[in-house]
């Protein structure tokens, strides 16, 4: 028997495939990816002392951020220095173009948001965000009865 409406879940990866995709097209089209947002992001928005730490803020493998951080180099975005110190830190530090590629790729992250917005109230964002919430916490405790404030409880 088939369900009236589709499961959530596949309503929800549908729904996040289709953005994921959309934002990476619009990322890409101010000469980004979706990495090097986050890295220029963080390397912005934070003091951040090391490769490791920015690795942990921006949610990847010491690894893959080293690969990231070599592309970013050599495209003359960010240079790394190592702490004086402590001469086993790298401190990675964002140059005048990785300054100019933060400025293109927050317009660009701005405008996919307004985009994104469009015709949706600001009610109505404020009962999705609560319902990705309840999503969030339902698979990450599901023994919890979310709270309508994004927190939950204990059964």
């Amino acid at each position: 028997m088939r369900p009236a409406v589709p499961p959530i879940g596949l309503q929800l990866g549908r729904a996040a495939r289709a953005v994921s995709r959309a934002f990476d097209d619009a990322l890409a089209e101010a000469g980004g990816s979706l990495p090097v947002w986050l890295i220029l992001l963080s390397l912005k928005t934070r003091r951040v002392a090391s490769q490791r730490e920015l690795a942990n803020a921006v949610g990847v493998r010491d690894a893959t951020l080293t690969h990231h951080l070599n592309a970013m180099d050599a495209q003359g975005l960010i240079v790394r220095q190592r702490d004086p110190a402590n001469r086993r830190i790298h401190v990675v530090e964002l140059t005048e173009a990785g300054q100019a590629a933060f400025l293109r790729l927050r317009a660009a992250a701005v405008a996919f948001d307004s985009r994104l917005r469009r015709g949706i109230s600001d009610e109505e964002i404020t009962r999705v965000s609560r319902a990705l919430d309840r999503l969030t916490a339902n698979v990450r405790d599901p023994g919890s009865v979310p709270m309508t404030d994004g927190a939950s409880s204990q059964k």
